[in-house]
């Protein structure tokens, strides 16, 4: 019994580094959403183009491949990664890639009337983004921001392929070691759902939040 409680702590560790990936990979990712999102609304052609392609090139290749990539070949421009930054920027990328899109979805979805009482108000353009259309569309982004957070948090297993001490790759220490598959796998299930529901029950009680405040934003 002592022996279990002591591979209990080991993924337990892994739970905190699955945290931390998690936590490093969602800044990541919702800072390159923004400006991604943002850059395919830009007025300057330059910019559309960079964010095209950033988020067509990191939705239309592997997660895998995106991760060795940043682990095993980046080293050779000279760009050395500890496994725990290489998994949060292929991570914070990849999802970062498909949150621009929800980004620019949602901003394109609220309401002319809303930018045309920007120009009455003389509310420049990053004025009228910042304090009235941003306020609305985060509201609209928030269901999809929380599907993609638990998304990453689930991504985080491939981690282990580059030998990071996550959840996945302790259940497998565990499993080598016990030659048991029950325990271990069952205790990380276990522990992936719960993260999941906190991560859902954070983003439904700031949509609730938002959305209280929401009737002061209008204009």
């Amino acid at each position: 019994m002592t022996d279990w409680f002591g591979y209990l702590d080991l993924i337990l560790q892994g739970a905190m580094v699955t945290v931390q990936l998690t936590v490093m990979g969602a800044v990541v990712a919702l800072v390159m959403a923004f400006i991604a999102g943002l850059g395919r609304l830009s007025r300057f052609g330059a910019i559309r183009c960079w964010a095209t392609a950033y988020i067509e090139f990191f939705r239309g290749t592997s997660g895998f491949v995106q991760l060795f990539f940043a682990y095993f070949v980046l080293p050779f421009a000279g760009l050395s990664l500890t496994p725990l930054q290489a998994g949060v920027l292929a991570l914070g990328l990849n999802v970062g890639a498909y949150g621009a899109e929800v980004v620019r979805g949602a901003i394109l979805s609220i309401g002319r009337e809303q930018y045309e009482a920007c120009t009455a108000l003389n509310l420049g353009r990053w004025q009228g983004m910042r304090h009235v259309i941003l306020p609305q569309a985060l509201l609209v982004m928030l269901p999809a921001f929380g599907n993609y957070a638990i998304e990453l948090l689930k991504a985080t297993s491939i981690v282990s392929l580059i030998s990071l001490a996550d959840l996945t790759f302790q259940a497998q220490v565990v499993r080598s070691q016990t030659g048991s598959t029950l325990m271990p796998f069952t205790a990380i299930l276990v522990i992936y759902f719960v993260l999941a529901l906190i991560i859902s029950w954070g983003v439904r009680s700031l949509e609730r939040r938002m959305a209280r405040g929401l009737d002061g934003v209008r204009v």
